[in-house]
Parts: structure tokens; C-alpha cells; sequence
């Protein structure tokens, strides 16, 4: 979490002179190139059925992180990050459906309303950068459905064609708007760190850590993506949270740690990516 978030801190500097599109296409495209070395992909076996799981798992894992860049153009990290979170903890909710369930969703709710005001536009954060993160939620939603189905076949070999996917499709969008700007060397330092921080290396950890600790401690931990977020935030760009955000925020969280502690054993929680 902390490296994601260090990265996308990274990724908000080079916006001035990329923009949120060039600079997703250049982290998926460096990113591939990591993990199409690291992790071989080739070597798995795909039949259609997982070829189709996979490509859907790509697109969404792409659009994932275009919506979250978009998003940080207008909207502070931590803020980002808790509306993003809602796509995992959606998840998390309805795999159980119980009584206890509705208290997590009300919580969850809450947060938003505190981070989303309705009724003065100027008292809240901006609607369309808020509106690009509850999309990449979506995205992160669908991410860990199909993830879940890829990883099953072919391991985390799966992560390294997902992100090759994302590329194909995110990357033209790019560069049709950065266009030669990409080619500027002096971004080309931070546009490696950003594809290291927050794709190649968390992706990686995330398989070491599914495997050897429960899926509920590692959800459980998870749930603390947005604070971390928003500290990111404020160390790196001097972003600063008001009273009330900081409580959105913490009500998300919560009501992420409870559903994910009062979730049936046999349900998988969210599994992180931005």
C-alpha cells in the first residue's frame, strides 16, 4: 500500500506536462515490459474461456487506473483513494447479504455523503474528479471478480498479461493526448518509479502476501488503503484533509474492517490495485 501510494504521489507530478492519460499509458507500458520479463507469461496455458476472463480482467485493471489519474487531477489523494475503495468494500458486501451487512453499507454510505456533498458543489471536492474515482471503483470491483476467475488458472502469470491487456488499450489514449511530450527523457526516471512503486512491485507482494496469510487479515489490512492514501497525500503534495474528510474517510475504512471481519469465511475479500 505504501509503495502504490508513493507512486501515484509520483504520478501526480508528471500531470503538468503528460497529463493523467499520458502518464497511465506510460506506467502500464513500463509496467508491462517489467512483467512480461519478470513473470513469462508465455509460458501459460489459456483456453478461451480463460483467455475471456483474462482479456476482461485487463480492460478492467486499465480503465482502473485511468479513472484513479483522471480523478487526482481535481480530487486530493485520500479522497481519491476512500471513493475508490467503495468498488472492493461493494464487493466485499454483497458476497454476504446478512442483517449486519446493512450497518457496513449505511457506514459506507455516510462517508460518501461527507465526502460528496449534494446540496453545495463548493463546500465539497469536485464532482467530476469524484465521479472518475466511483468509476474507477467500479473498475476495481470488476478487477477482483475476473482477477479471482484468472488467478485460478494461471497464477500471478495472470497479472503480467492483465497489465500487458491494459496497456493495449489504455496506452493509444495517451498518446493521442500527450503525443511527443512522451518522448521528453526527463520524465523517464519518474515514469519508471511510478510503473515500479505501483504496479510491478505491490502486484508481486500482493501474490507473496495472499499466500501466506489469511484472506481476512490481508482484507482486514487492506482497509487502511485510504488513510494511507491520504497521509501519502499529505507528505508528498502537501495536500491538506479538513475534519470532516478525515471522518469520511475513517467511516469508510471501518465499515470496510467490519465487513470484511463479519464476512462468511468462505468469501474472498477485495484484492488491492490502482
Amino acid at each position: 500500500m505504501a509503495s502504490i501510494q508513493t507512486g501515484a504521489s509520483l504520478a501526480k507530478g508528471m500531470f503538468p506536462i503528460i497529463g493523467a492519460q499520458g502518464t497511465t499509458a506510460l506506467r502500464l507500458i513500463f509496467a508491462s515490459l517489467f512483467m512480461l520479463i519478470l513473470l513469462r507469461p508465455w509460458r501459460a496455458r489459456f483456453t478461451v474461456r480463460t483467455l475471456r476472463t483474462v482479456f476482461i480482467y485487463g480492460i478492467a485493471l486499465g480503465f482502473m487506473n485511468f479513472f484513479f489519474y483522471m480523478s487526482l487531477r481535481t480530487v486530493p489523494l485520500g479522497i481519491a483513494v476512500a471513493l475508490e475503495f467503495t468498488g472492493p468494500l461493494a464487493v466485499a458486501i454483497l458476497a454476504s447479504r446478512r442483517a449486519v451487512d446493512f450497518a457496513w453499507i449505511g457506514l459506507a454510505i455516510g462517508g460518501l455523503l461527507l465526502l460528496v456533498p449534494m446540496g453545495d458543489v463548493k463546500s465539497g471536492i469536485d464532482l467530476n474528479g469524484a465521479a472518475y474515482a466511483l468509476g474507477a471503483g467500479v473498475c476495481w470491483a470488476l478487477y477482483i471478480l475476473y482477477g479471482q476467475k484468472a488467478g485460478e488458472d494461471n497464477g500471478v502469470q495472470t497479472a503480467a498479461l492483465g497489465v500487458m491487456i491494459a496497456a493495449l488499450f489504455i496506452a493509444p489514449i495517451g498518446i493521442v493526448h500527450a503525443g511527443s511530450a512522451l518522448l521528453n527523457l526527463a520524465i523517464l526516471p519518474t515514469a519508471i518509479a511510478v510503473a515500479i512503486l505501483s504496479t510491478a512491485l505491490p502486484y508481486s507482494l500482493e501474490m507473496v502476501a495472499l499466500g501466506k496469510m489469511p484472506a481476512r487479515t490481508f482484507g482486514t489490512l487492506m482497509s487502511m488503503e485510504p488513510a494511507i492514501g491520504a497521509l501519502s497525500g499529505l507528505l508528498f503534495l502537501h495536500e491538506v484533509l479538513s475534519v470532516t474528510q478525515w471522518m469520511a474517510i475513517g467511516a469508510i475504512i471501518l465499515a470496510s474492517v467490519g465487513a470484511t471481519l463479519t464476512m462468511r469465511k468462505e468469501h474472498t475479500p477485495a484484492v488491492a490495485a490502482d
